[in-house]
């Protein structure tokens, strides 16, 4: 096996777009799917890899929230910029038929059919963030200006803040 990184569904859209972007492989840990991890792996700042998480709205249905490793996802805010009233994540065992991505390698890119993508807005503080590549053990590394102009996504407040995380 050679050093040659395969490449994914989700690099080859970037390919015909004409983006640029690179791939970046980690070793992956079975036991720890966790944002930390990838970040460590990588030797990244954990506040420059991002999570794509896969949430039902419930009257606008499926959308897309890409935040910070060390952030947690806010329901409420997510709710409100999808133009909803509450929003729950959906259940592990719909992420594969729904994005054709398993957990721990969901990309904010290529999914099955497009949903409303929403960046969290530090995304946009960074030259480069990293998004997963659509595997496990491989993320891209991309200009976050790009990503979200490609995606369609919309930059939003949706995690909680530090705060509200330490109450839960």
């Amino acid at each position: 096996m050679g050093n040659k990184i395969q490449k994914t569904n989700a690099a080859r859209l970037l390919d015909r777009a004409g983006i640029s972007y690179r791939l970046v492989p980690y070793e992956v840990d079975e036991t720890n799917l966790a944002a930390d991890h990838v970040a460590e792996s990588l030797g990244e700042d954990i506040r420059q890899v991002f999570k794509t998480i896969v949430l039902h709205g419930e009257r606008t249905g499926h959308f897309v929230c890409v935040l910070p490793g060390d952030r947690e996802i806010d329901l409420k805010k997510a709710a409100r910029v999808a133009g909803d009233k509450k929003a729950e994540l959906i259940a592990m065992k719909e992420l594969l038929p729904l994005t054709g991505y398993i957990r721990g390698g969901c990309s904010p890119i290529g999914m099955k059919k497009p949903f409303p993508t929403f960046f969290h807005t530090t995304a946009t503080d960074f030259p480069v963030i990293y998004v997963s590549a659509g595997v496990r053990g491989l993320q891209l590394e991309i200009d976050p200006q790009d990503l979200i102009g490609y995606v369609g996504a919309t930059v939003a407040d949706i995690v909680s803040t530090p705060d509200e995380e330490e109450e839960s």
